[in-house]
């Protein structure tokens, strides 16, 4: 059994009745709450960590092309590596352009459980 884990939940929110920030208590999930937060902080955004951030949102302004794909899935592999690397290892990006709809997928290994974990998004256009 592993250990007892908590963290504050991504995006931070206020636990009703409570009144104090909410928690997560699933390592799990909470690795998927830092995927994101790289994914959807475009560099620049962060004042002390400037190159911090993948920019992923940012694709809704772009057109959507196979190219577009192909940036996109070296942009989200590469950001993973660099800032989550001591969490996770990326096992592989797949970037697909559809319409007005990028999807990405991400496999990755969670190394403190050696667990395979997916996470599949999607960017309207």
């Amino acid at each position: 059994m592993s250990a007892p884990f908590t963290s504050i939940q991504y995006p931070i929110a206020i636990e009703a009745g409570l009144g104090r920030l909410a928690q997560e208590t699933d390592y799990a999930a909470h690795v998927e709450q830092l995927i994101k937060q790289v994914l959807f902080t475009s560099p620049g955004e962060r004042i002390d960590r400037p190159d911090f951030g993948c920019g992923l949102k940012r694709m809704v302004f772009a057109p959507n092309s196979d190219v577009a794909a192909s940036l996109v899935q070296v942009s989200v592999y590469e950001a993973l590596t660099k800032w989550l690397s001591t969490v996770i290892d990326v096992s592989s990006v797949q970037a697909t352009a559809a319409d007005e709809t990028l999807s990405v997928a991400i496999a990755y290994v969670l190394k403190a459980r050696q667990e395979r974990k997916y996470l599949n998004l999607q960017v309207t256009l």
